[in-house]
């Protein structure tokens, strides 16, 4: 949906702005893993949040913007990769 995805230079993104920013969150989590600890509350409020705006959306409660999306997407993307490497971690450590 072209409201619901960014353009540049007249050429519209493949993806929505919300995977956009999914996918930003979860480039930054690859980077940022190893020097920054978030705590698994933090993880499950970023987590909550994307979904949130998605639910309040979907239900007709609140329109999002593609801003809102953005950010959310990378709140989002940030802390489920981040948990993927947490559950990897643990697994590696039994072993």
């Amino acid at each position: 949906m072209p409201e619901r995805s960014f353009f540049w230079h007249g050429y519209q993104f493949p993806i929505c702005a919300r995977c956009t920013g999914v996918m930003i969150g979860q480039l930054l989590a690859v980077l940022l893993y190893w020097s920054i600890k978030v705590p698994a509350i933090i993880l499950i409020l970023f987590c909550g949040i994307l979904f949130g705006d998605w639910f309040l959306q979907y239900v007709w409660i609140r329109e999002s913007n593609n801003q809102r999306r953005l950010f959310t997407g990378v709140l989002g993307g940030y802390a489920l990769t981040t948990t993927y490497f947490l559950i990897g971690e643990f697994i590696l450590v039994q072993l």
